[in-house]
This record gives C-alpha cells, sequence and structure tokens, in this order.
C-alpha cells in the first residue's frame, strides 16, 4: 500500500466542544505518539472480588 502524506498549513479559529463521550480522542494537527490511560471512580470497598457464580446454561 502506499500513503502519501502532504503537510500543509492549518489555521483553526474556534472549536466548541458540546459533549465527550467515554472513549474519545480530539486531535487537531499531527502527532507522533499517542499514549492511553484509563481512571475508574469506583471506591476500592465496591469491588467485590471472590468466587464467580458460573451462569446456568439456558
Amino acid at each position: 500500500m502506499n500513503f502519501t502524506v502532504i503537510n500543509k498549513n492549518l489555521c483553526v479559529h474556534a472549536i466548541r466542544v458540546i459533549g465527550v463521550s467515554s472513549s474519545s480522542v480530539f486531535l487537531i494537527g499531527d502527532t507522533d505518539t499517542i499514549a492511553l490511560s484509563s481512571v475508574f471512580d469506583t471506591p476500592p470497598e465496591s469491588l467485590i472480588i471472590g468466587p464467580f457464580v458460573p451462569l446456568a446454561p439456558q
């Protein structure tokens, strides 16, 4: 596959963001690397770790 990129000037005057989903990237211009991260706001006492109950066959 041949892919040709021609970089030109980019001028952004204004941006209005109405909403952001749980998984989104907003990018203007070029980038070399995008690093992803995840954060949970669930308190540790609500996390249940233990034996899992198997689902019954239907």
